[in-house]
C-alpha cells in the first residue's frame, strides 16, 4: 500500500452518547481509522477489518519510508491482494477501550481532565461493533460488502451480522469462535492478575508515573504463548541454548524460547496501554454470540450475509471444531457459507502468517459474492 495516513472522527458526541452493553453512556468517543482504495460513488465496495487483541487500524502501509515493519495485515490488503484496493474499498478502526487513537481507559475524560484510568465504563464486543456502525454511518455506507477479521476480530465479524443483519453482505470469521471457554478466560485472567499484582499499576491510575511494564509483559508473554503451537515452538526453538554453551544452573535466560517471549513482552509495553489490555480481554471473555437466546442456532436466525469461515488445524486458542459449530448452526438456518480448515503448524497466529492459501479463498470468495449459492465445504 505504500504510505498511508491515519484519521480521526468523533461520533456519539452529548447528548447523543453511546448507550454500552453495561449501561453506563459514553461520549464523545474518538475513533481512528484508516483507509485503503477509493469508495465507488454507490458507496458498495466497502470491506471493514477487523482487528484482534494487539492490534490496531493500522492494517497495511507504511506511515514513513524509515517505518520497520508496516500494517499488521499488509499481506492482504493492497493491489491484487486478498482485500484488492483496486476493487475495494477498505476500511480498519482501532476498537473502543483501545490504546492506538480511539477512546480508551488512557483517553482523557472530559468531566475531570484526566485519564479515565478505571473509571472507564467496561465494553463489550458488541460494544465496539455499535461504534464501528457509528463510523460507517458517518462515512455514509449503508451496507457493508463485506466485514472480516482474524481472532477478536473474527467475534466483531460475527457481531457484524447479528447486530446489522442488513447492513453486511458478507462475513469472513477466521480463527475464532462464538463464545469465549474456560480455558479462553481462565489465560485471559492470569494475565490481567499479573498487570494487577504489579506495584505501579497503583489501581489503574498510572498515568503520571511508571507503568506497569512488568506485569503487561507477563500478561503478554502468556497470551504469545497460546498464539503458537507446539509443532511451531519446536521448530523454532526447541531446547536450544540462548548464547551459551551450557545450562546455567540459575535464574539466568537459558533458553532461545525464554529470550524470545521476554522479548516480545518488552516490546508490546512499548506500544500497548496496561489497562487497555485488562478491558479488552474482560470484553473477550464476556463474548457469548448467544447471549440471550437458546442457542447459537436461534442467535443466528436472523442473519442475511452469506459467510467464509476459515480455522487452522494447529490452532489450540480457538480450535477448528469452535469453526465448525458456527458453520453448523449458520448451514440449519439455512445460511449460505463456506468453511475450510487449512493444515497449517503456526498455531492461533496463522491467521496473519498463513498468506497463500487464505488469499485463495477470501479472493475467490468475493470473486463469487453474485452468485446465488456457495460451495458447502465441511
Amino acid at each position: 500500500m505504500g504510505i498511508v495516513s491515519e484519521q480521526f472522527v468523533s461520533l456519539f458526541v452529548p447528548p447523543h452518547e453511546l448507550e454500552l452493553d453495561c449501561g453506563a453512556k459514553l461520549g464523545p468517543i474518538r475513533v481512528a481509522y484508516e483507509t485503503y482504495g477509493k469508495l465507488t460513488p454507490e458507496k458498495d465496495n466497502a470491506i471493514l477489518l477487523l482487528h484482534a487483541l494487539s492490534g490496531d487500524h493500522h492494517a497495511a502501509g507504511y506511515y514513513t519510508p524509515h517505518d520497520r515493519k508496516p500494517g499488521w495485515w499488509d499481506n492482504f490488503v493492497g493491489p491484487g491482494k486478498a482485500f484488492d484496493t483496486d476493487r475495494f474499498f477498505v476500511i480498519c478502526s482501532n476498537c473502543i477501550g483501545g490504546c492506538r487513537g480511539t477512546t480508551g481507559p488512557s483517553s482523557i475524560n472530559p468531566e475531570t481532565q484526566k485519564p479515565y484510568g478505571l473509571s472507564f465504563p467496561f465494553i463489550t464486543i458488541k460494544d465496539m461493533v455499535n461504534v464501528q456502525k457509528g463510523l460507517i454511518d458517518r462515512l455514509g455506507i449503508k451496507r457493508l460488502l463485506c466485514a472480516a477479521g482474524g481472532s477478536m476480530g473474527g467475534m466483531q465479524a460475527l457481531q457484524w451480522a447479528v447486530s446489522y443483519p442488513g447492513a453486511v453482505h458478507c462475513v469472513i470469521p477466521i480463527a475464532t469462535t462464538a463464545i469465549h471457554s474456560a480455558q479462553n478466560i481462565a489465560l485471559n485472567e492470569v494475565g490481567r492478575q499479573a498487570i494487577v499484582a504489579d506495584p505501579n499499576w497503583k489501581n489503574g491510575d498510572y498515568y503520571d508515573s511508571e507503568p506497569p511494564s512488568r506485569g503487561l509483559a507477563v500478561a503478554r508473554m502468556v497470551g504469545h504463548i497460546s498464539y503458537l503451537s507446539d509443532q511451531s515452538m519446536h521448530e523454532k526453538f526447541g531446547r536450544r541454548l540462548q548464547n551459551r554453551d551450557r545450562v546455567s544452573f540459575n535464574l539466568l535466560t537459558d533458553f532461545q524460547v525464554e529470550s524470545y517471549l521476554q522479548y516480545q513482552g518488552a516490546s508490546f509495553t512499548q506500544r500497548f496501554d496496561a489497562n487497555s489490555y485488562l478491558y479488552i480481554t474482560k470484553a473477550l471473555d464476556y463474548f457469548d454470540l448467544s447471549e440471550g437466546r437458546r442457542s447459537l442456532i436461534e442467535a443466528l436466525q436472523g442473519v442475511k450475509a452469506r459467510f467464509l469461515v476459515i480455522a487452522f488445524s494447529s490452532d489450540w486458542l480457538y480450535p477448528p471444531y469452535q469453526s465448525k459449530e458456527i458453520v453448523k448452526a449458520l448451514k440449519m438456518n439455512g445460511i449460505p457459507v463456506s468453511f475450510c480448515k487449512i493444515k497449517s503448524d503456526y498455531g492461533h497466529d496463522a491467521f496473519l502468517l498463513e498468506c497463500d492459501q487464505q488469499t485463495e479463498m477470501i479472493r475467490g470468495f468475493l470473486n463469487n459474492l453474485s452468485k446465488e449459492s456457495l460451495t458447502y465445504a465441511i
